[in-house]
C-alpha cells in the first residue's frame, strides 16, 4: 500500500507540474512582444480596475473615430440564401477554418512585464491619434473620466530593447518627422523598466543623433517642443511613439490635464517649484512604481537629447 501511495502522489506531481508549465506558456502568448502596436497605460496599484476603465474610454472615443467594432457572427449564419451546394459547403469550410483562428478584437489588454503598467494591444487603427484625441477632449472639458489611470502612452512601434536593435529601428521610423524636408524641435522621453542592460544616456544620445543625421535643423527644446520621442523599453522590447502636445497634456497624464491650469507664480513664493519640470509636478512621479520614484527628480534634465 505504501509503495502504491508513492507511485499516486508522483503520478500527481508529475499532472500539476505539467499543468504548471502549460499556464506559463499561455501566459506568454498573452505578454507585449516586439512588432505590437497598443497603448500602454500605468496606474497606481490597481491593475484589474485599472484594465476595465482603459477598454471603457477607448472604446467609447474607438465607436466615436472609427464607428462601432463588427464582431465575427458566432453563428455563422447568413441571411441569404445559399445559391447551390458548392457554395454552401465553401463557406461552412471557412466557418470551420475561422473557429480554429483566434478572433482579434479591437482592444485586447495584455501582460506588459513591469508592474502598475498595463499594454492594451490595438487593431486596426492609430494609437497616437486616439489617445491625443481622448486628451484633446479631456483638456477641453475638463470631465474626469477615470479614477486609477495615470498615464496613456501610445506605442506605435516595437523593436528589440538592446541599443544596436533600437538605432537600426529608429534610423527608418523617425523619418516621416524629421528627414529632410521636414524638421521640429523635440524632446526625448525616456523610460526603463525592469531591463538594466541601456545607459539612459547613451541612449538618448544615440536618439538625438539619429534625429540630427535626419535633418541638422531639427533642434531639442524641452520646454516646449513641437514633437516628443518616447522611448518605453520593458525588459525586452523597446516601445516607441512621436506625440504631440506632450507638454500641454501634462507628459499624458489623464488626471492631470482635467485641472484647471494655473496662473504663474513669482519664483520668489514658490521656490521648490524648480525642482520639477518648469513648475508642473506630475503626480505620476511619487504615485507610480517605484522605478518611478527613484527617477522623478531628474527625468527632465535626461531627456536633452545632447
Amino acid at each position: 500500500m505504501s509503495a502504491a501511495q508513492t507511485d499516486s502522489r508522483k503520478r500527481s506531481k508529475k499532472r500539476f507540474v505539467a499543468g504548471h508549465n502549460n499556464s506559463k506558456r499561455w501566459k506568454g502568448s498573452r505578454e507585449l512582444e516586439v512588432g505590437m502596436q497598443g497603448i500602454l497605460i500605468t496606474c497606481n496599484m490597481n491593475q484589474r480596475k485599472c484594465t476595465a476603465e482603459a477598454l471603457d474610454l477607448l472604446n467609447e472615443y474607438a465607436e466615436k473615430l472609427y464607428g462601432p467594432e463588427k464582431l465575427p457572427n458566432a453563428n455563422g449564419g447568413s441571411s441569404e440564401e445559399e445559391e447551390d451546394v458548392d457554395v454552401a459547403l465553401k463557406k461552412e469550410v471557412a466557418q470551420l477554418q475561422a473557429s480554429n483562428t483566434k478572433q482579434e478584437r479591437r482592444f485586447q489588454a495584455l501582460e506588459s512585464g513591469a508592474n502598475n503598467v498595463i499594454f492594451i494591444k490595438t487593431q486596426n487603427m492609430e494609437p497616437d491619434k486616439l489617445i491625443h484625441q481622448i486628451l484633446t477632449d479631456l483638456h477641453t472639458s475638463k470631465k474626469k473620466k477615470s479614477r486609477v489611470i495615470l498615464r496613456m502612452l501610445p506605442v506605435t512601434g516595437t523593436c528589440k530593447a538592446f541599443q544596436e536593435d533600437m538605432v537600426k529601428y529608429l534610423t527608418t521610423y523617425l523619418e516621416p518627422w524629421f528627414k529632410t524636408p521636414n524638421c521640429a524641435t523635440y524632446k526625448i522621453a525616456f523610460k526603463a523598466r525592469n531591463s538594466s542592460h541601456n545607459k539612459r544616456d547613451e541612449i538618448i544620445k544615440s536618439i538625438a543623433g539619429i534625429v540630427g543625421k535626419l535633418n541638422p535643423k531639427n533642434k531639442v527644446d524641452l520646454t516646449n517642443p513641437e514633437l516628443t520621442i518616447i522611448v518605453e523599453v520593458i525588459k525586452a522590447v523597446c516601445c516607441i511613439s512621436v506625440v504631440k502636445d506632450y507638454t500641454l497634456y501634462r507628459k499624458y497624464n489623464v488626471q492631470e490635464v482635467v485641472k484647471e491650469d494655473e496662473p504663474a507664480k513669482p519664483v520668489t513664493d514658490t521656490p521648490e517649484e524648480e525642482k520639477h519640470d518648469g513648475g508642473v509636478k506630475d503626480k505620476e512621479e511619487t504615485t507610480e512604481m517605484e522605478e518611478e520614484n527613484v527617477s522623478q527628480n531628474n527625468e527632465e534634465p535626461e531627456n536633452g537629447g545632447k
